[in-house]
């Protein structure tokens, strides 16, 4: 979600896409996505005529497991794509399940892979982490320093 805001997508009104249902990535970003006013559809690796479902989405979230399981055609010009996957090739490459060279060119905005939600990850945990220390603090009464 972190992403999503920082690119300044409009959440309210659009048409999302999550591929992937697991209670990791796809469950919890289907129900963000929901507090936020967009019309959500989950969908799986497995889902039948996935492409005309891909198509439909302004946000597009995919966190299914399958490298290079999204292509191009696959995707709405302009659409915002984040890509939660990540996989090592037998050549030694990271990839995503989106196939990135060919997204770049269709999507407004599209997730690196590397370099895109696993740093943002990490980050979060960070903030989170400051973020639970300084209420556990102010609960105890001390003061900021």
């Amino acid at each position: 979600m972190a992403l999503l805001e920082a690119a300044g997508v409009e959440l309210a009104g659009r048409d999302a896409v999550v591929v992937g249902r697991s209670n990791i990535v796809g469950k919890p970003m289907a129900l963000m996505l929901l507090e936020r006013h967009a019309t959500v559809t989950i969908c799986t690796s497995h889902t039948r005529s996935l492409a005309d479902h891909t198509r439909r989405a302004d946000i597009l979230v995919v966190a299914a497991g399958k490298p290079g399981l999204i292509r191009a055609d696959m995707v709405k010009p302009g659409a915002a794509v984040v890509d939660v996957g990540i996989h090592r090739l037998a050549d030694g490459r990271l990839v995503g399940d989106v196939d990135f060279e060919g997204v770049r060119e269709r999507a407004g905005h599209i997730s690196p892979v590397p370099g895109g939600v696993g740093p943002m990850t990490v980050t979060m945990l960070l903030a989170n982490t400051v973020q639970a220390a300084e209420r556990a603090q102010s609960s105890k009464g001390w003061a900021h320093v």
